[in-house]
């Protein structure tokens, strides 16, 4: 052991490990934007960030786990909150509040979201490294939506599509954020793709509605003899065009 490492050993788990844990993520990036992911090494990392090699990996097993060194917590926080339910919750709706905690991680920090987007999207490694990222928060979804949807006959499967597709419905949203360099309203796009989700696959009633809510009923008086387009027409006159409420 060299004796730069044996300075490097901690003696304890205090709150330097954040620190340092924080600065070769840091020195990765530096690196990674001015070289190149591919022609930077783990030695050129700890030496950036002067710190030798075991530290580097008593915190990363590999070069590919420093790019997406907070995707552990976040699916510990999803496996959390989707074990808070206490079983009388929408299980759709539970399963899409989950997948917001991810995209708030994100929005947690945008810059360094936008740079391991653009970093992702040259390194086809990466990109395989995030689809098995991805693959262990569907897999946790589905998880517990079989445990949901256990007393159905077809449970495992709609377990299996609903948490494939709250998966891609972040996806969209986190890259239509991404797309713009962490600058459009993430709320709102996550908001949109999730209420499109609940609305497609939830069997209970949409929430939005208030109490004391009741459908405007349209009565149209016409002549039996007037064609279907004037009806129509009519219909859309009275709903001041939005034929979507008919």
């Amino acid at each position: 052991m060299s004796e730069k490492e044996e300075q490097d050993l901690p003696m304890n788990d205090g709150p330097a490990k954040p620190a340092m844990r924080e600065a070769l993520v840091a020195a990765a990036f530096e690196l990674f934007l001015e070289r190149g992911f591919e022609q930077t090494t783990i030695d050129d990392i700890v030496s950036l960030a002067g710190v030798g090699r075991r530290s580097f990996f008593r915190y990363f097993p590999a070069k590919e786990d420093v790019v997406f060194p907070d995707h552990e917590r976040s699916l510990a926080e999803m496996t959390e909150f989707l074990e808070s339910g206490n079983g009388e919750e929408d299980p759709v709706k539970h399963a899409c509040d989950a997948a917001r905690l991810v995209l708030r991680m994100y929005a947690e920090q945008p810059s360094f979201s936008v740079q391991r987007y653009r970093l992702t999207r040259k390194v086809p490694g990466l990109r395989a490294y995030e689809l098995s990222v991805v693959w262990r928060y569907e897999h946790t979804l589905a998880a517990y939506l079989r445990g949901r949807f256990g007393d159905r006959p077809d449970g495992p499967l709609r377990a299996d599509v609903i948490a494939a597709a709250v998966v891609a419905a972040h996806n969209h949203a986190l890259r239509t954020w991404l797309r713009t360099g962490g600058e459009s309203d993430w709320v709102a796009e996550v908001d949109a793709v999730m209420a499109f989700v609940t609305g497609t696959w939830s069997d209970r009633p949409s929430e939005s509605g208030g109490e004391g809510e009741s459908d405007e009923v349209v009565v149209l008086v016409a002549s039996r003899r007037a064609p279907l387009w004037r009806m129509v027409q009519g219909i859309e006159s009275a709903l001041g065009g939005d034929t979507r409420q008919v």
